[in-house]
């Protein structure tokens, strides 16, 4: 079982004869695994085999038994878009679907209003898939179930007649499922029954029934928001009607009168500012003038030079036709005294009185400009008269003008408030509308791509998948429990194992001897006088005598290789005790053939059985003895009284006679006298075989260090546990510094090539029928 994790110590560990073992080919870490996963499956195949049959049935079990399942699926798709005129008319928001909102409308499709919805619609309350009546595990889960809950019910108020209740409810939901496709906005719904056609049905049912909850509950929301439109409408009405009225109010009661909007003070000061403007500038116009005619009458009218400024006065002197007149006239003159004074001179009488008439045109016109001067004088005075009263009348109308700065603040928010309500009914008359108009026209967000159709093949069970599962789980199953029975198995199997684990080499491995394979040797039924007189030991078992019947077999062979160990120790090894951890476990029987065999190649060998509480060995050779070990070390008989004879194999036999209760045997073999007993059996025998009680259950082995030269310690294959062992070679360490090595007996060589993997062409039985040898 654990050879491949000894094999560092198997590859490194000296054999008996000393010489070194060929090494094995260091496959690594994979070659291991391979190795032990083809020992564990030679070793507990009928384990795998029968727990993947066992589960393979029982898939084909479940597969007889569990009624199939059809699940037919429908998708819908969310957020239809709507068409342009009615999506302007709306009166709730469209917003775009995201996660949060695509859960809430898989959580409404899988609500219990939905499936009573349609329960009710199909009239599914009788149908035997929601009221299992047979035996089956979702039956029995509901039955538990309602037994836990029976408590509970007791105090909820009775169920209302006519709906669902909660068992069918729950058990619809459990079959029903949604789900979004991808990162899109369409939800499949599936819906599993035991008949397709109705699995189809059901699920076309909840599409339906879905988009048919989705069209009304926009319908409701039109019609209550229109209904609250309504309602504010006639408020905001009434409030626009009422403000509008205290405006009108205020006005009245504050004598504020507005022309075009405006109040009239506000009127009235914009207006006198635009007269006191326009009668400023008529003051500057006027005084500019005034300042002109003053400049030119100024001028000595008696110069001729006087008359070149007549122009700056401006539009009077040439509007006047005096002046245009007597001017004309002065130019007139002018020009005659020019020609004459220069025909007959200036100094000449006619051109003198030319001169003076000139003279008296530019006085009379100087006179004229006088007195346009004092209607200029007129006109600035008045001007200036005017402005003065336009000043006072502005400082009277700013004077009014603060103290009805507060009414008119009070004005404006009592205005601003009736503008603000009558803008928010004309706003809430458009939607409400926009909110009338929805309501004639239906459309939903949600929509069914396709309706579905009777699936053709069940959902559920899947025959290949549950076969697979059942094979593959079998499988799984069967190694798990070869693994954990190999683990588990805490025995000796291989040589590997007792050399890693005991530290001793493994000497021998014994095959087990069955009833069949015993010798053919003739046996006496029957003791004879003389035989008991002689002292002749009876014919033991076939076992016992299997070296001499079966001298070719695998059996002897391995006796002979226990010889050869004791034949090579470096140390004397003339006494040879054979012993073991438990009782049982082949050590006698060892012990015999090995003695046998000694005696059958003509040396001296005696076996003596110092198994003084169990002197099982006695009990196949001399049953009829009537002295023993204990006398002779007792000295009541002599030695030659107590040896009993082989004559087959000139073997020597000393007995132990139980003849009632020994309590102390670890003292008797401690005594002086059986240290000269076996000093005078080594003198007279090439081998002394000691046939010792087993380590676990008794101390008399640990007494007897001091009178075998080497141990041999026997355990059996498949049978002795590893922590046993190692236990009762802890307790014993002086019998553990005198082993030579360990036996592997009853050994099953067919089984050893499914342990021994590295060395499973080992133990076939060609090489020894090649040698003359029988098989296992």
């Amino acid at each position: 079982m654990l050879h491949n994790n000894l094999q560092h110590t198997d590859r490194m560990r000296l054999p008996v004869n000393g010489l070194p073992q060929p090494a094995q080919a260091d496959g690594g870490g994979i070659t291991d695994v391979i190795n032990f996963g083809i020992g564990l499956l030679r070793r507990q195949y009928l384990v795998i085999l029968v727990t993947a049959a066992l589960a393979t049935a029982a898939s084909l079990l479940y597969l007889r038994l569990v009624s199939p399942t059809y699940t037919a699926q429908v998708q819908i798709l969310l957020a239809n878009p709507r068409p342009q005129f009615v999506q302007q008319q709306s009166l709730l928001a469209e917003p775009a679907f995201d996660l949060s909102q695509i859960e809430t409308q898989l959580q409404l499709l899988r609500s219990k209003a939905t499936a009573a919805a349609v329960i009710d619609q199909l009239k599914l309350t009788g149908d035997p898939d929601f009221n299992p009546s047979g035996l089956s595990f979702r039956s029995l889960w509901q039955r538990v179930r309602s037994l836990a809950s029976t408590g509970s019910k007791k105090d909820a108020p009775p169920e209302t007649h006519g709906e669902p209740s909660d068992n069918l409810v729950d058990a619809f939901l459990s079959r029903l499922s949604a789900g979004r496709i991808g990162y899109s906005n369409v939800i499949e719904i599936s819906f599993s029954s035991s008949n397709a056609a109705k699995a189809a049905e059901i699920v076309n049912a909840v599409a339906n029934t879905y988009v048919a909850d989705q069209l009304n509950a926009k319908f409701d929301a039109n019609r209550r928001a229109t209904t609250w439109l309504q309602e504010r409408l006639r408020d905001l009405g009434d409030q626009a009607l009422a403000a509008q009225r205290a405006v009108d109010v205020y006005k009245a009661q504050n004598n504020i009168v507005s022309l075009d909007g405006k109040p009239i003070d506000e009127q009235q000061i914009t207006e006198i500012n635009n007269r006191l403007a326009a009668a400023r500038a008529q003051t500057s116009e006027a005084t500019a003038k005034l300042a002109r005619y003053e400049t030119l009458l100024a001028i000595d009218p008696k110069k001729p030079s006087s008359i070149d400024n007549l122009d700056a006065i401006g539009t009077d002197a040439l509007n006047s036709q005096i002046i245009t007149g007597l001017r004309q006239q002065y130019l007139e003159l002018t020009r005659r005294e020019a020609e004459l004074a220069a025909r007959v001179g200036r100094d000449h009488l006619a051109v003198v009185n030319i001169r003076n008439r000139a003279r008296e045109f530019r006085v009379s016109i100087f006179d004229e400009v006088r007195r346009l001067a004092e209607v200029s004088r007129s006109e600035f005075e008045l001007a200036k008269q005017r402005q003065e009263e336009i000043e006072k009348q502005l400082s009277r109308a700013v004077s009014q003008s603060r103290s009805v700065n507060s009414a008119e603040l009070t004005i404006k928010d009592l205005e601003s408030r009736a503008k603000g309500l009558r803008s928010l009914y004309e706003t809430f008359l458009q939607r409400y509308m926009g909110s009338a108009q929805q309501e004639t026209f239906p459309t939903s967000d949600t929509r069914v791509l396709f309706p579905a159709s009777p699936p053709a093949s069940k959902s559920k069970p899947k025959t290949r998948l549950v076969l697979a599962l059942g094979i593959l789980g079998g499988l799984a199953l069967g190694i798990g429990l070869a693994l954990l029975r190999d683990l588990m198995d805490r025995v000796f199997r291989t040589s590997s194992q007792v050399e890693t684990v005991l530290e001793l080499p493994c000497l021998s491995m014994v095959p087990l001897l069955p009833a069949g394979k015993s010798s053919k040797a003739p046996v006496r039924l029957q003791k004879t006088e003389d035989d008991l007189q002689q002292r002749i030991v009876s014919s033991p078992t076939a076992i016992h005598r299997t070296v001499i019947g079966m001298p070719l077999s695998r059996y002897t062979e391995a006796i002979r290789s226990i010889k050869l160990a004791i034949d090579h120790n470096p140390a004397n090894s003339q006494v040879v005790g054979i012993t073991s951890a438990l009782p049982n476990e082949g050590k006698t029987t060892i012990a015999a053939s090995l003695a046998q065999l000694v005696g059958h190649t003509g040396k001296k060998a005696i076996i003596v059985d110092c198994d003084l509480r169990n002197p099982s060995l006695t009990a196949t050779f001399a049953p009829k003895a009537t002295c023993g070990i204990i006398e002779v070390v007792s000295g009541s008989r002599p030695l030659s009284d107590a040896i009993w004879r082989d004559p087959t194999t000139n073997l020597a036999f000393l007995p132990a006679v139980r003849r009632g209760p020994l309590l102390h045997t670890s003292e008797i073999l401690c005594a002086d006298a059986i240290s000269k007993l076996f000093g005078r059996l080594r003198a007279e025998y090439d081998y002394v075989i000691v046939d010792l009680p087993p380590l676990t259950p008794l101390v008399d082995v640990r007494a007897t260090s001091a009178l075998i030269d080497c141990y041999i310690l026997v355990v059996e294959w498949g049978r002795t546990k590893i922590d046993v062992v190692q236990h009762a070679l802890h307790t014993a360490p002086n019998i553990h510094e005198s082993l030579i090595g360990a036996v592997l007996s009853k050994t099953d060589t067919k089984a050893m090539a499914r342990y021994d993997g590295h060395r499973s062409y080992y133990y076939h039985d060609s090489h020894y029928i090649r040698y003359g040898l029988s098989g296992s």
